[in-house]
């Protein structure tokens, strides 16, 4: 008996709950109040409960009545989904849109976007990931990503295309209780090689062979960016870091911006871009997403 069930019938069960009378939910939707009254009794009778309690005046929900009105809400959201869905691809629509970011990406840029993608497309799923250097094109090359948002490393590949974004400025900093905090002045580069640099390093071998502003031989290579900036909080080296994600600490004095002298690469913007694979472009929410990435 349940496999006969219709979405019609769950329509005008909603429909009477909410409206309080079989009366008003007919009014509604356009139906008589006894193609109401008949619908949501062949529905009790198809479920083997009753859904309405029709002792007073106007009928009152039930307690299984009210178990089974948030399920039919919850079958009727997901058939509309669905549909949504279905009509988007039928459009050329993603169903999913996978994008790989870099980490020094400002991520109060990306969540801004990322919440309005939500309410333009909430048919396509969003599926995001966080890369550090040649993590970002690897994901994409791979064809795991759709999308990458990529600038740490500049890697020339005929197979990906690259559209410019914005830039991010970085900043070297350090802990106040460093010693070369407090140096006064553009620091010298042979000062630097008696203190520790904390450098990102690359899980892929896509930039085996480049360094990255390494300025002093003493340095740590740290695969994580919140690892490398919970070292330099703790003095424990110094280092380059996007100004967005050390703005809050340079403000309450848990980090200081140092200058390097002779070293014009330490503070610098870094372009960021846009990159997919040129046998894959993006369709209207992959390049929806550019265009406001764009204009951030």
């Amino acid at each position: 008996m349940l496999d006969t069930l219709s979405l019609d019938q769950l329509r005008l069960f909603i429909a009477a709950a909410e409206e309080g009378s079989f009366s008003a939910a007919g009014r509604r939707l356009n139906r008589a109040q006894s193609v109401i009254s008949q619908t949501i009794l062949n529905l009790e009778a198809q479920l083997g409960v009753a859904l309405f309690d029709r002792s007073g005046r106007y009928p009152v929900l039930t307690d299984q009545g009210r178990i089974l009105l948030a399920d039919a809400k919850g079958i009727l959201r997901a058939t509309d989904s669905l549909k949504a869905r279905a009509k988007g691809m039928a459009a050329g629509l993603e169903p999913e849109l996978s994008v790989v970011v870099d980490v020094m990406f400002p991520m109060r840029v990306l969540t801004k976007v990322a919440a309005l993608f939500g309410t333009v497309f909430p048919g396509t799923s969003l599926r995001l990931y966080v890369e550090a250097l040649g993590g970002v094109a690897k994901a994409v090359l791979s064809r795991q990503c759709a999308l990458g948002v990529m600038g740490s490393l500049t890697l020339e590949r005929p197979e990906l295309l690259r559209e410019r974004l914005l830039g991010v400025r970085m900043v070297v900093v350090t802990s106040p209780r460093h010693a070369l905090a407090a140096f006064h002045g553009p620091i010298p580069r042979c000062m630097l090689a008696d203190h520790l640099q904390l450098v990102l390093t690359d899980r892929t071998d896509l930039s085996e062979g480049q360094e990255f502003n390494v300025l002093s031989p003493r340095n740590w290579r740290l695969a994580d960016m919140s690892a490398k900036h919970a070292f330099l909080r703790e003095g424990l080296g110094w280092g380059s870091m996007p100004f967005d994600m050390v703005e809050r600490d340079l403000a309450e004095g848990e980090l200081v911006e140092i200058e390097l002298q002779d070293a014009d690469g330490a503070n610098f913007i870094m372009p960021m871009y846009a990159t997919y694979r040129t046998d894959a472009p993006p369709g209207p929410a992959g390049r929806w997403l550019i265009n406001r990435l764009k204009e951030a």
